[in-house]
């Protein structure tokens, strides 16, 4: 990702040190041990930079409903969790997708007929929404739609009475409370725990990724990591992002001991909704999924910009998520107002950073804001996008060719679970615009294979402030890598999510083998 094409290269003490031919290197390092790719592509480890991957971990430790397609199977197994709990102990189900059509219509009466005496929450795959019984709805204080919080909404039936779909705070405030209180959601045993992770970082290893960022960490999911690594069991590298109400300016960062392996990278807010969800804050009007003409703004401007100031007066990161153009906007505000950090450029972050035009963009180049955009959103979710926001206006969704003409540094992400972690999906997506149905949205921002690797490896480095040490296989970096079954660069652009991945290796150590 430099430009050359070396044939070969050595790794010591987990770093490259040397770069060049097979046989120079041979020459100069007689006693060193060979491995012989034959011949195969390698390309830098990929690195997902904005990911959920503990709660994905999480998920199966309490009900996972990945996969599951029928109401009646539903049912069984948050019946049969339910009956090994207390009546206060909260029963959760994650990845409900009511886009199953036998998953159409649940609410809060199915929930009610599944248990009426447990709370009940069946958590949306995209966690901006969740559903829950009555007993749910009592224990969080919610009795009417008014209850709603700021920056939520509880949706109600026909009648007027709550149906038990809560969205953004409305369900993100009970979920993470911060310091403020205590999660509804029990991470479960830890030894569970870090065995579902250990699980969900080899399927990460399998599709390429060596580095992940996880978008939002409290202190369970902290925990979780920090186990994982005392047990010599955390096999990538992780970064994380704190959620904003656990931060703490007058506490010290938690520090891991081996910070290449783990460590913090910044705080994480929430501005407006999702952008397949249709819940995005625009700056035009359209028909959104909260039956209104326009999205959600989870936090209000002056608390916003409160804890953006707060984050960067103590030398931290900012990582906001923003969809829609307007919400990137007020982001853009909020960070051309602040100071600039003592003795260093600050990378402050846009999670998605979905809707820009030109202005936006050269106000994020000017501040050195590094946007992390979706990879593969336009494959998955292309024709909801489509039909959200119209084919013209999402002809510059997920602008990686303008924002990279311009000089923005772009890093690359899944948002995994909402979307497989995939990083070869995600490359196809960026060079051929095409749903998977078909659809081309704005082919002016496809990319070429290289730029797109780029934005998986390089660019996904620098959002973290990891350029130095990850994103490219030259000396002094981290010998992360992955070994290919095809040159990405001779296939059909429509095939390159059908390459294989050979190899996957971290600290020149094999940590997964497609055997």
């Amino acid at each position: 990702m430099d430009g050359t094409e070396p044939e070969a290269f050595a790794a010591q003490d987990g770093r490259i040190i040397a770069v060049g031919s097979r046989r120079g290197l041979y020459a100069r390092f007689r006693s060193a041990e060979r491995i012989d790719l034959d011949g195969a592509l390698v390309v830098p480890g990929f690195n997902d930079a904005h990911s959920h991957v503990s709660q994905a971990a999480l998920a199966r430790v309490r009900v996972d409903l990945a996969g599951v397609t029928d109401a009646e199977e539903l049912r069984r197994m948050m019946s049969e969790r339910a009956a090994l709990v207390g009546e206060d102990d909260w029963v959760l189900g994650h990845a409900f997708d009511e886009r199953n059509p036998g998953l159409g219509g649940i609410d809060r009466r199915f929930l009610d007929g599944v248990s009426a005496t447990r709370p009940l929450v069946l958590i949306h795959y995209s966690f901006h929404k969740a559903v829950g019984n009555s007993r749910a709805l009592e224990m969080m204080g919610y009795r009417s739609a008014q209850d709603a919080p700021a920056g939520g909404e509880l949706m109600t039936d026909a009648d007027g009475r709550l149906d038990g779909w809560m969205y953004e705070r409305a369900w993100l405030d009970p979920w993470l409370p911060g310091l403020q209180g205590t999660s509804v959601a029990s991470p479960g045993e830890m030894g569970a725990q870090v065995a579902a992770l250990r699980a969900v970082n080899d399927e990460m290893h399998a599709v390429g990724i060596t580095s992940y960022c996880d978008a939002i960490v409290t202190a369970v999911e902290q925990d979780m990591y920090a186990a994982a690594l005392a047990d010599n069991v955390l096999t990538p590298r992780v970064n994380m992002l704190q959620w904003y109400s656990c931060f703490d300016e007058t506490a010290e960062p938690p520090s891991f001991g081996t910070p290449d392996r783990l460590r913090l990278a910044g705080v994480k807010m929430m501005l407006d909704g999702a952008l397949s969800g249709g819940t995005c804050l625009c700056q035009r009007p359209y028909q959104s999924a909260t039956g209104s003409d326009n999205g959600l703004q989870i936090l209000g401007d002056e608390e916003f910009a409160a804890t953006v100031r707060r984050v960067h007066g103590a030398g931290q990161r900012v990582a906001v998520h923003a969809n829609g153009d307007a919400a990137v906007d007020k982001v853009l505000q909020v960070y051309e107002s602040l100071p600039p950090p003592a003795g260093h450029r600050m990378n402050h972050r846009i999670e998605h950073c979905s809707m820009v035009d030109d202005s936006l963009i050269a106000r994020m180049k000017s501040i050195g804001v590094t946007p992390v955009l979706f990879g593969a959103f336009i494959h998955f979710h292309g024709q909801e996008i489509s039909s959200f926001y119209g084919p013209d206006w999402s002809r510059m969704i997920c602008a990686h060719k303008s924002l990279l003409t311009a000089g923005v540094e772009v890093a690359g992400s899944s948002d995994y679970p909402l979307v497989p972690a995939d990083p070869l999906m995600a490359v196809q997506s960026m060079v051929t615009r095409r749903s998977s149905e078909g659809l081309l949205l704005g082919p002016e921002q496809q990319l070429s294979v290289s730029e797109a690797l780029g934005v998986y490896t390089v660019g996904s480095a620098h959002a973290t402030g990891e350029g130095h040490i990850k994103g490219r296989l030259t000396v002094g970096r981290l010998a992360d890598f992955v070994v290919l079954d095809q040159d990405l660069i001779a296939m059909e652009p429509s095939e390159i999510g059908t390459a294989g991945i050979r190899s996957t290796w971290v600290g020149a150590e094999c940590v997964w083998r497609n055997s």
